[in-house]
């Protein structure tokens, strides 16, 4: 807990705003300083992790002083969804700024982030490994790393298989990429790229904004890391490449709903939007939006899978199943 709430009655009802945020970005504190000076709204912010937070809500029920809910993962906003947690917002800023696809009827995203392939230079070809699918190919048996399968990150990005390929395909896909694996599944997106720059397996997969981080470092082991590997944007010539998303929604019984309303509508601002680029390697869900981000820049522009959100969060049950049933834990 960063900060306790120190909202008394005696304040008007929108000059505070009660977030919960499971977003853990020293950046973000750009974000929230920049809102208070421009519509003089205090935020009293709780950070924890993000199935803490859905608990906590929860168990607050009526009594929660919550107002807005921040977290990564469509997966995990769906949860919240599911649990009953955030209110319906209608906004017109919202609708305008933030594509169809990203956004449902109580939470949006506003930045976005791409699950993409990193291959090892020296042992895997460029050609090899184009989609998703390949990582399950025969060729590549004992050369893939992975995090957790019980990880939303894969999560997500199972359940947009199963929403293009249906069940079956996916389960078959997900049979093989155990076959494949270098190693049982462990540690974090990070731990995955240094492993393939060490040569403990040859591809793995990887949230965008780790490789940039990556890029961005000043750090000798990081620099020797990043030349031993290259990237590659899956599904280029089908349905682009998963992208998942970090976003968040008013929730059901915030006590100072115009100022939740206003927050989000600010995170869609281009000041706000920006902050997320420059400073969290992560993609402006709004188009408009002109960033400058060195590592971004030099991964250049891919096409990106549009599967609405609400996709994912349909989907994600189904894709724990089957990665229990396949034993990627």
């Amino acid at each position: 807990m960063l900060l306790a709430f120190t909202a008394s009655g005696a304040q008007a009802q929108e000059t505070v705003l009660n977030l919960y945020s499971a977003r853990h970005y020293q950046t973000d504190e750009n974000l929230y300083t920049h809102f208070t000076q421009l519509t003089g709204i205090k935020i009293n912010r709780i950070e924890g992790k993000e199935d803490e937070l859905l608990e906590r809500i929860k168990n607050e029920s009526t009594n929660s002083p919550a107002d807005v809910l921040l977290t990564v993962d469509a997966a995990r906003l769906a949860a919240a969804h599911e649990l009953g947690l955030f209110a319906p917002v209608k906004s017109k800023t919202l609708e305008t700024r933030i594509p169809a696809y990203l956004r449902t009827d109580d939470w949006f995203s506003f930045s976005s982030r791409a699950r993409v392939i990193v291959y090892n230079k020296a042992t895997i070809k460029a050609g090899q490994v184009r989609n998703y699918a390949d990582l399950a190919n025969p060729a590549l048996r004992n050369q893939v790393c992975i995090r957790s399968g019980s990880h939303p990150y894969n999560l997500s990005l199972m359940a947009s298989i199963i929403a293009h390929e249906g069940e079956q395909k996916a389960e078959a896909w997900a049979r093989g990429l155990v076959a494949n694996f270098a190693r049982a599944p462990k540690g974090g997106d990070t731990d995955q790229i240094k492993a393939v720059a060490a040569g403990e397996c040859g591809v793995a997969l990887a949230n965008s904004y780790y490789v940039a981080r990556l890029m961005r470092s000043d750090k000798a082991d990081d620099k020797k890391t990043m030349a031993a590997v290259s990237i590659i944007w899956p599904n280029q010539t089908t349905s682009g490449t998963h992208i998942n998303v970090s976003g968040g929604g008013m929730l059901k019984y915030a006590p100072h709903k115009e100022a939740a309303v206003k927050f989000l509508e600010y995170l869609a601002s281009d000041e706000a939007q920006r902050y997320f680029a420059e400073g969290n390697n992560e993609w402006p869900v709004v188009a408009s939006v002109k960033v400058r981000n060195p590592a971004l820049d030099s991964l250049g522009t891919f096409k990106m899978d549009t599967l609405p959100v609400g996709s994912l969060a349909m989907y994600r049950a189904k894709a724990q199943v089957i990665f229990d049933r396949v034993g990627l834990r």
